[in-house]
């Protein structure tokens, strides 16, 4: 029989963390009372101290300031790319004006009744 696959909040994972860190209990016990495995226990109390220096974690944080740095990261990649997307769109649209402007430079007005005509060279044609 598979046994199912749990999963804590972050909120749970710090208090666990804490309990090591700031109360003095020992991984051991703590996983014990909790009902968590030592291995991941210490994974969270290796990352609650990591945070507490100020260096971001890869998964996801447990303390409140490191989300918002994760939020705050990753809205900066998004705008990130979205600037680059813009960019190469205007670089593209840069590109089809000048070739426009060439085309037009080299193009005749003629003039008609209800308003001027653009005469293309034969060539472009």
């Amino acid at each position: 029989m598979t046994r199912k696959r749990r999963s804590f909040t972050s909120e749970f994972k710090q208090e666990a963390a804490c309990l090591v860190l700031d109360q003095g209990y020992t991984v051991a016990e703590a996983s014990r009372s909790l009902n968590v495995g030592e291995n991941a226990l210490r994974r969270w109390v290796k990352q609650l101290s990591e945070e507490r220096g100020g260096i971001t974690p890869k998964s996801k944080a447990l303390t409140p300031e490191q989300q918002r740095i994760q939020e705050l990261e990753a809205r900066c990649e998004r705008l990130e790319r979205e600037k680059s997307i813009l960019k190469k769109a205007t670089v593209s649209s840069t590109g089809q004006r000048k070739y426009a402007l060439k085309l037009f430079s080299r193009c005749k007005v003629v003039e008609c009744l209800p308003r001027p005509l653009i005469q293309l060279p034969r060539k472009c044609i």
